[in-house]
């Protein structure tokens, strides 16, 4: 952390100190101005003075602190809404205001400014990464506004500084003046036989040590202890009329009657803190109230005293049960935000998975806004942590949809006119080559990518109709062929049967040219009747499936092994194992993107004719060709760990 990143954090914690004392100076007990109230007094009894237990209200001093705070974050939040230039506008403004006590808001104006600074470069790195270039060579380019803010950042820093210096300073000097006065009352106490005419000096030092200003936090206790001495010393040898001390009790008592029974009232006051407030002010009442007489002295603290108990009670546990509340919601707004970062979209390629993660996205923001406030030094940052991740979901789904959209729109004129051409040949069915030109058609089909779901629908539903009737058109041309196709079903049976008897543990080459004039065989064989063709050639391609499937097996593991061989041979040349392994990884990836494609492809695909129904077979024998060369190029990849590890 550099200084300026410092600046706020030094500076808000002497201020905190300020609020805490400014909050409850001395707040519970009768000893600070107990002392003037018996200012008229003429015994030796009125020289007593209500001394009584202090209450503990620190807790609460740094509660009111710690609201104020709460407060000001929310009037400055809105520098997250400026420009950069608005920015160090409003920070100009403050320096040059020299209100050094505008810390926070230069605090904000500081985290907003970055935050702006900080999103600029992102999407700068972004854009010098799309355009294909290495992120490691990525270097900013620098904000001309950002050194003038450091700039008025230091010098709000340095003359902060200097302001709270001066103030610990004239706080010393306070010190030692408070001290002049206790030992001034000191001194005149101990002038017995002058002491009547030592009181108006006596009120003027109590009036002096008020007006004396704040202290350092450490000296106050000892301060006030030494200043409550010195007063009762007075008293204690002053003598005053017993009739103008009676009356002044008298009145005293009053006063302190009425301060009773406010705080009384305020345990039925519904706002916690306002009860805390009003009680700070009956607080400073009290203490600023003379003595009563001895026999009520005791007995009006101690309610006094229970009835403030009765408050800040309830005061602490408001604020503890709002610091449970915020605990809980900040542990769900963390759980939140995982739930959102898990979200992997980078590899969305349909837009059902755009949906379904859409519909995550809003159900956490749904949820994020039916929860309440995180405590007060994480909420905007768990806040700013959410909408970050759901940003960058929607900016990537828009970006997909409009790239897909311009793809879906040229895929879409492309099927058209091949369902025009379907069309076309399917008024011409028995014209010489309409069968090839169709089956071309249809590979063609196969080759362009996807159209939108409900468009894609359609204009798969007008490809298929074409096919139908073309189709169906050659079937009733050619439906006296029964007894021909009949001899050429036995024929391919027959064919299957000399594949079932070749045995899968010959070698390839022993057997290959038998199977493939069996091939040709077949495919010299015209039509079969149509309601055996799926049969007949379900158990050709199953038979042919199992013996290549065989030979496949048979030929990877021998790729494999002469793999192994080769990499033995280059296994010392330096560097040419990982190369090796990168092409093969290259390879892999290829394969498994390709199979894929192929996989999301068939989504949108609504078969309901036999046409169809081929290209989706040949699609998914293409999909499990590639995995299984993925699964070639994973064991290739394992030698090649396996030799680079040197085992």
């Amino acid at each position: 952390m550099n200084d300026l990143e410092k600046l706020p954090q030094q500076a808000e914690e002497p201020l905190k100190e300020e609020a805490a004392k400014a909050a409850v100076e001395n707040p519970a007990s009768e000893q600070k101005n107990e002392v003037e109230a018996g200012k008229e007094a003429t015994s030796e009894d009125a020289c007593e003075i209500d001394s009584s237990p202090s209450l503990d209200l620190a807790e609460a001093a740094d509660e009111i602190v710690e609201e104020e705070e709460n407060k000001e974050a929310t009037e400055i939040k809105s520098f997250h809404s400026m420009t950069k230039d608005e920015l160090v506008e409003a920070l100009k403004e403050i320096v040059a205001s020299g209100n050094l006590e505008r810390h926070k808001e230069v605090t904000a104006i500081k985290q907003a400014f970055y935050s702006v600074i900080n999103k600029q470069r992102e999407k700068e790195q972004d854009d010098f990464v799309a355009a294909g270039n290495d992120i490691a060579a990525f270097t900013s380019t620098p904000d001309p506004l950002e050194e003038e803010v450091k700039n008025l950042l230091s010098e709000f820093k340095e003359k902060r500084a200097a302001y709270l210096e001066e103030k610990e300073e004239t706080k010393k000097k306070n010190l030692e003046e408070k001290n002049r006065i206790i030992s001034e009352i000191k001194a005149i106490s101990e002038d017995i036989d002058n002491i009547n005419q030592q009181f108006p000096k006596f009120q003027q030092l109590q009036q002096d040590f008020k007006a004396a200003g704040e202290v350092p936090a450490g000296a106050e206790t000892e301060l006030w202890k030494n200043y409550q001495g010195a007063v009762e010393q007075f008293y204690d040898h002053l003598k005053m009329n017993k009739e103008l001390r009676d009356l002044d009790f008298k009145k005293n008592l009053e006063i302190k009657t009425q301060l009773l029974e406010k705080a009384q009232s305020l345990a039925d006051l519904a706002d916690p803190i306002e009860a805390f407030r009003i009680l700070q002010s009956l607080h400073e009442q009290w203490r600023e109230t003379g003595p009563v007489a001895r026999e009520y002295r005791e007995d009006m603290w101690n309610k006094f005293k229970e009835a403030s108990t009765v408050v800040n009670k309830r005061h602490q546990d408001f604020f503890q049960s709002k610091k449970e509340n915020e605990q809980a919601n900040e542990a769900a707004k963390i759980e939140l935000c995982e739930k959102a970062e898990a979200i992997d979209f980078s590899g969305f390629k349909s837009f059902a998975a755009w949906d379904a993660a859409t519909k995550e996205i809003l159900e956490l923001q749904a949820a994020w806004k039916e929860l309440g406030f995180a405590s007060r030094k994480v909420n905007n940052a768990l806040f700013a942590r959410f909408r970050e991740v759901c940003d960058k979901f929607f900016e990537a789904k828009a970006e997909y949809f409009k790239k897909t959209k311009e793809e879906s729109k040229e895929n879409l004129a492309r099927k058209e006119a091949l369902c025009e051409k379907a069309e076309a040949l399917a008024a011409d069915f028995n014209r010489k080559g309409a069968l090839e030109e169709m089956q071309a058609l249809q590979k063609e089909w196969k080759e362009v990518g996807v159209v939108r779901r409900k468009q894609g629908d359609e204009v798969w539903k007008r490809f298929c109709a074409a096919l139908d009737i073309f189709y169906g058109e050659r079937k009733k041309l050619y439906s006296g062929k029964k007894e021909e196709e009949n001899e050429n079903l036995k024929s391919k049976q027959a064919i299957i049967d000399q594949i079932k008897e070749i045995s899968e543990e010959q070698e390839r080459n022993e057997v290959i040219d038998t199977i493939r004039d069996l091939q040709k065989q077949w495919q010299s064989i015209g039509h079969v009747p149509f309601k055996e063709k799926d049969n007949v050639n379900n158990a050709y391609r199953a038979e042919l499936d199992r013996l290549f499937g065989a030979f496949d097996i048979k030929e990877t593991r021998q790729r494999v092994r002469r793999f192994e061989n080769d990499i033995k041979k280059f296994a010392g040349e330096e560097g040419r194992l990982g190369k090796e392994r990168d092409k093969m990884m290259r390879a892999l990836e290829a394969r498994l993107s390709e199979a894929k494609t192929i996989e999301n492809n068939l989504g949108f695909f609504r078969v309901k004719s036999n046409a169809g129904n081929s290209m989706i077979k040949e699609m998914e024998r293409k999909i499990q060709k590639l995995k299984d060369e993925a699964q070639e190029i994973r064991e290739k990849i394992a030698l090649l760990d396996k030799q680079e590890a040197g085992e």
